[in-house]
This record gives structure tokens, C-alpha cells and sequence, in this order.
């Protein structure tokens, strides 16, 4: 059964699906294949906007925001959530690397490090130094896989994800697909575990 975790480093509530699916999957034995795409691309591919950018300046809409990531962040025990100062990240070399740590068998490891220090213990990961330093206090080679970013074949393995998101009606991130079922937001992963069980009766 495909079972997708659609995520682009830059979504914060992407990182907070990513805190949650190991309660997810404790609960239900599933394993989620996490699949990484730019999350511009799917926005400028789909005429889709941030919701940072839609309600800037919508106070009320941004406070009850706020209450809902703090009942998530109740609900499944993340406590070391913060909003990153550098935001807004441009996130191409970052999507880049997840394909490059999965050729280098890194991927998890990888995927961790990067969400914590995009939304858990910010640091500028615009800047190509910053992220280097991150992936050598991961022990990672982060000459080589920074080089890998560069590569023809990690930009197309990116380009063709984020292609294949969008065909698959993928408008922002985190997207789920239970099957051929999609559900879209942290606020829908209570429907990602029902269905998760229904299909495993």
C-alpha cells in the first residue's frame, strides 16, 4: 500500500507531521516512505501561495494558527518547536540533498538533522557555510554531499518528485497519500491514521 510523507524542509508543518508520524506509526505499524520536493516548484506549477504570504497581516487567522500548532504539539509531546528568524529559507539545496543522502545511505539521519535546525534549533540554512557546518556535526562528508547537490541527476531526481507531486494533484506540503487516497496538512494526520487501520483490517 503506498503510504507517502510529501515534505519540503521549509514547511513547518511538515516538520511537526515529521515529529508525529513516529506516534503514528507506533500506533499502527506503519512505515511512511518520506518523499522530498520543492515546495516552490509545486506552487509556482500549481498557482498555489504560502499561507504566511495569504494571511500576512490577517491577526486573527495567524493567532488561531498559533493555537492550533500548540494543541498538535500537545497531543503528540513535541516540545522544542520554534518558528525560525531566518524564514524565509530558500530550500533548493536542501530538497537537493535529501536525494544526495539517500545515494549515500544518509537519508534519515539527514532528513532529522536538517528539519531540527530548520524549526527546532534554528540556524540561517540560506547560507552554504551554516549548512555545511551542520552536516560535519553530523559526522557526514558535507564537502561531498554538498558537491552531490550540484550533480544532473540529484537535480532531475528532485524535478521529477516535485513533477510527479504535482501530477498527482499535490498542491502544498505535508501531503499525505494512503493509497490512492490524498490528504493535505498536519490537521488531517488523524485521517491518515484511520485510513491507515481500515486498509490494515
Amino acid at each position: 500500500m503506498r503510504l507517502d510523507f510529501i515534505f519540503d524542509f521549509g514547511s513547518p508543518n511538515a516538520y511537526l507531521c515529521h515529529r508525529a508520524l513516529p506516534v503514528v506509526a507506533a500506533r499502527t505499524g506503519a512505515a511512511f516512505n518520506y518523499v522530498p520536493v520543492l515546495l516552490g516548484g509545486i506552487f509556482k506549477a500549481t498557482g498555489n501561495r504560502s499561507p504566511i504570504e495569504i494571511y500576512q497581516g490577517v491577526e486573527s487567522r495567524n493567532k488561531y494558527d498559533q493555537l492550533e500548532i500548540n494543541r498538535f504539539c500537545v497531543e503528540y509531546g513535541i516540545v522544542d518547536f520554534t518558528f525560525n528568524p531566518h524564514f524565509p529559507i530558500n530550500t533548493l539545496s536542501l530538497m537537493r540533498g535529501a536525494f544526495a543522502a539517500k545515494k549515500m545511505g544518509v537519508f534519515e539521519s539527514y532528513v532529522d538533522e536538517i528539519f531540527k535546525h530548520m524549526w527546532a534549533k534554528p540556524r540561517n540554512l540560506n547560507d552554504p557555510v551554516e549548512i555545511g557546518k551542520v552536516l560535519s556535526e553530523l559526522g557526514l562528508d558535507a564537502r561531498t554531499l554538498m558537491s552531490m547537490t550540484q550533480e544532473p541527476d540529484i537535480k532531475q531526481q528532485l524535478v521529477a518528485s516535485t513533477g510527479r507531486a504535482v501530477e498527482d494533484g499535490v498542491f502544498g506540503a505535508p501531503t499525505f497519500f494512503v493509497g490512492d487516497e490524498m490528504y493535505f496538512g498536519k490537521d488531517r494526520l488523524h485521517l491518515v491514521e484511520d485510513r491507515i487501520r481500515a486498509q490494515n483490517v
